[in-house]
């Protein structure tokens, strides 16, 4: 005998729309002998149901427990209804309209189903390079509005045929409402074409443009690549003739070049591998992952150098499977741009900025609507932290900590490197993707871009603004247009603080926990006494902070030329400490020294006495510059952001490690301010050059005796403030050497430490911690 029929609404939110959904939820409903409908709109997905209630029950038990593999499901609100609905079975019904309150899903990597498809030869998808499904292929690099739905992306150019169509719409189809589901007759095409934009025909019968890209590359060739989010600029990595000509073309004669490798089976050929890198490396994901490089791995020193590890990632789309197929060793796969410019995305830009790089061009006319780099992680302390967000993980939304329920809605602005922007809504952070540096007014113009379009997407209306307080910001400058223009309240936020707080609110640190300590190591940031700093020990909440310490303050000769020209760094220290002639008369015989002697030292030493564009400086970033200067690393120029310090750490990392004896830095007082004070570490280091010590061995005790000293500071301020957490955030924090050897040592002296896994602790994090500063001042001051 049937029981009482009842009838519940539910509402399930979260990144619920364009991942197969409500398929899932009509095969559970029939499955359950459910009858009703369930559609998507602004909201999310809503669903009409009518049962016993031991059935709808068990219907809403499976749906937490077998989620679609993208889906997210933030919150499931069930409401029983007088009314029971008038259909007969479940069905799914169309879209509905309304206030946005949705996410997006990221781009995800192929899925097997997919790979299948394009593998087998009777399939009518065999080797179709823009294959996907509901589990997987491009979300964010497409989509153009909400609700996401076929007319809402760039895919609404290509009218599906029968059988694609027929696939669209049963619910017990993988492509059921796949908004770039295709085929080879009505979908995409992909073709190769030389630099004057003459196409290439396949040179043997039955084969394809991706067959021709693959023997051209064999054969040497750099391929401009149009890809899921953006251009790559490929070439053969064993081929070291391939790798010198692609450095010479695109002016980046250092930087590291990512790799795309076939399998794990190539990659560990070349990088060890454990099985937590593995699984990132095979996630929806799909990022670039940073790994140790192996003693054996036989590839051209200009592939990465000076550097101990390798950034490798794995086809994430069926164009990179197909053309990575066959292919036993890695493929440089480099974002395609001239130097210090974002990726193409169009096929005409590419064909403009591109031509002097590449020696053919794979392209296709399936439109990138967004860039969209990709993501780069690194395990580091046994956890995955993020070091660039961007592909497949953005705009994923980030739940904001216990306390930020009633948090204001805002939009902070981000940074000037490394730029991402956030908009805060329903307690949730929706933090962009990697946009870049807004130095470039290429990035510049992608970032308005992207704020226009993240405004549609989430219908967002900010209430109130947030910024860097550096007055010369592009971001902060834009934000005090907007808050004119819309008479919007503008709180701008020390670049320190808001490093700290990212990490806290990455860690779900409640609104009301009270303080930590903060150590904030980077390059540069705006201090809040007009001086710039980038070593500092901060006592900190979401509401406010106090500099409690800092790295000693030394002048930056030449301001941003001390950036770009590591040796000014050294200079300065030991100018500063010693005075230039005591150091002649003492290591003057020292090659480090002798040379920085012919330099034009008299001119620094009378801008730094005289305080002539000779700004001061707590800058950790530049410590590190100036010891990778005396150790003739990157000693005249660096020619990408950071490199004498990675250079330097990758010095450490091949030293013996024979020695725990670091070079310590001494704690004392600059003008009522605690402060390491680096006097200490220079004879010492010296010294040991004197003694022939290698530079390996250097670097490694620095990094010894700088992760110490900063422990030994941060100990001391800790128990006299009585705060027993510890956070870490900053650039100079993406230094696995140094993270690893800071964070062991703090847990080790009984201290909880908070740190970066979801957002980075570079400036691309920088605009979370913005977000959730204004977020609390809105909470607690209305």
């Amino acid at each position: 005998m049937a029981g009482i029929e009842v009838a519940e609404q539910i509402r399930v939110q979260g990144l619920v729309q364009g991942v197969g959904f409500r398929p899932t939820v009509w095969r559970l409903a029939r499955e359950i002998g459910l009858r009703g409908a369930v559609w998507n709109d602004s909201q999310g997905v809503e669903i009409h149901v009518c049962g016993e209630q031991l059935q709808i029950d068990r219907f809403c038990e499976r749906l937490l427990k077998e989620p679609p593999p993208l889906a997210s499901i933030e919150s499931l609100d069930r409401q029983p209804q007088t009314h029971l609905p008038d259909e007969r079975e479940f069905i799914i019904t169309d879209s509905r309209s309304g206030e946005v309150q949705t996410g997006i899903v990221p781009d995800a990597a192929t899925c097997d189903a997919c790979l299948q498809d394009i593998r087998d030869p009777a399939n009518r998808r065999y080797r179709y390079p823009f294959t996907n499904c509901t589990h997987c292929g491009p979300r964010l690099t497409l989509i153009e509005g909400i609700p996401y739905d076929r007319a809402n992306t760039s895919m609404r150019h290509f009218p599906l045929c029968a059988d694609c169509e027929a696939e669209y719409l049963d619910p017990a189809d993988r492509r059921f409402h796949a908004q770039p589901n295709a085929c080879p007759v009505c979908g995409p095409r992909v073709w190769l074409c030389n630099a004057k934009g003459k196409e290439i025909m396949p040179s043997r019968e039955a084969e394809d443009a991706l067959h021709e890209a693959h023997r051209y590359l064999s054969d040497g060739a750099i391929l401009a690549i149009k890809g899921v989010g953006g251009f790559h600029l490929a070439c053969d990595a064993t081929n070291e003739s391939a790798v010198t000509r692609l450095r010479e073309r695109k002016g980046r004669y250092y930087k590291p070049f990512a790799l795309m490798a076939r399998d794990h089976a190539v990659i560990r050929n070349y990088c060890e591998v454990s099985e937590d890198e593995a699984a990132l490396l095979s996630s929806s994901a799909a990022p670039i992952v940073l790994l140790s490089r192996t003693a054996e791995a036989r590839l051209p020193e200009n592939v990465a150098p000076q550097q101990t590890s390798l950034g490798f990632m794995l086809p994430y789309s069926p164009l990179h499977h197909l053309l990575l197929s066959g292919w036993d060793s890695p493929l440089v796969m480099t974002s395609g741009n001239r130097i210090e410019e974002p990726q193409c995305i169009d096929n005409q830009e590419a064909a403009e900025r591109l031509l002097p790089l590449a020696d053919l061009f794979l392209l296709h006319d399936r439109e990138i609507t967004n860039r969209v780099d990709d993501s780069v992680v690194r395990i580091m302390d046994g956890v995955p932290r993020s070091l660039r967000r961007a592909r497949g993980y953005a705009p994923a939304p980030l739940q904001l900590p216990e306390g930020f329920e009633q948090a204001a809605t805002l939009l902070a602005m981000g940074g000037e490197l490394k730029n991402t922007f956030c908009l805060v809504r329903q307690g949730q952070a929706i933090l962009s993707q990697h946009i870049g540096d807004l130095e470039n007014l290429i990035s510049y113009h992608d970032y308005l871009k992207n704020l226009d379009l993240y405004a549609a997407l989430f219908d967002h209306r900010p209430a109130r603004l947030v910024a860097d307080l550096h007055p010369n910001y592009r971001s902060t400058q834009h934000a005090k247009v907007i808050a004119a223009e819309r008479d919007l309240p503008l709180l701008q936020v020390q670049h320190h603080h808001a490093h700290i707080a990212s990490v806290l609110a990455d860690n779900g640190w409640p609104l009301r926990a009270g303080k930590v300590l903060g150590i904030a190591l980077d390059g540069t940031g705006y201090g809040d006494d007009g001086t710039v700093w980038g070593g500092e020990f901060l006592l900190a909440d979401y509401l406010q902070y106090q500099r409690l310490g800092k790295l000693q303050s030394i002048p930056l000769p030449g301001g941003s030329q001390a950036i770009l020209q590591p040796w000014r760094n050294v200079f300065s220290h030991l100018h500063h400490h010693f005075g230039w002639q005591q150091v002649i008369q003492q290591w003057g015989d020292l090659e480090p020294i002798a040379w920085l002697n012919r330099q034009p030292v008299k001119v620094l030493t009378g801008m730094i006495e005289g305080g002539v564009n000779s700004p001061l400086s707590s800058s950790c970033g530049r410590l590190f510059d100036a010891v990778a200067a005396l150790l003739n690393i990157c000693r005249e120029s660096i020619s990408y952001e950071g490199q004498a310090a990675i250079e330097l750490e990758a010095a450490a990392q091949q030293s013996t490690r024979s020695t725990s004896d670091g070079y310590a830095l001494q704690t004392q007082v600059e003008n009522e301010m605690v402060s390491l004070d680096s006097a200490a570490l220079w004879p010492s280091l010296l010294d040991d050059l004197r003694a022939g010590h290698d530079r390996q061995e250097i670097a490694w005790r620095f990094h010894l005796g700088l992760a110490a000293s900063v422990c030994e500071m941060a100990t001391a301020l800790a128990h006299a403030n009585g705060v027993g957490t510890v956070a870490l955030s900053g650039g100079v924090f993406q230094n696995k050497t140094l993270f690893e050897l800071v964070i062991n040592q703090l847990e080790s002296g009984g201290f909880s430490v908070l740190s970066y896994r979801n957002v980075p602790s570079n400036d691309g994090g920088l605009a979370l911690g913005q977000a959730v500063i204004g977020a609390a001042r809105s909470i607690t001051t209305g």
